[in-house]
């Protein structure tokens, strides 16, 4: 893997790592609410996906508000954990070299 070869790579990962997530929490609840979409399904055959709402739904969640995030998108309480879970397995993986879920 590249990340493993190029430390500027490695050391870019890790703010990244730690920076989205800080961002997120940073930025208001309704940053994501209002704009066009950029869903591809809703721009060309103008149906919804089952990933529609997920970013706003995402950062209703990270805001505590467990009733907006579901009206925008219910599989968020599916997906959420398993992102989060993916997140804090790079994290212990790249701060601390520890790996946890090795099953994903």
């Amino acid at each position: 893997m590249v990340l493993k070869n190029n430390k500027y790579l490695l050391i870019g990962w890790k703010i990244a790592l730690i920076a989205l997530p800080v961002l997120l929490i940073l930025l208001p609840i309704s940053f994501f609410d209002s704009g066009e979409t950029v869903c591809l399904s809703i721009r060309i055959f103008n149906l919804e996906c089952p990933g529609c709402g997920m970013t706003r739904a995402f950062m209703h969640l990270i805001h505590g508000d467990i009733e907006g995030a579901i009206d925008y998108n219910v599989f968020v309480i599916i997906v959420f954990p398993i992102a989060f879970l993916l997140w804090l397995k790079e994290v212990l993986f790249r701060f601390f070299n520890y790996s946890i879920l090795k099953f994903l």
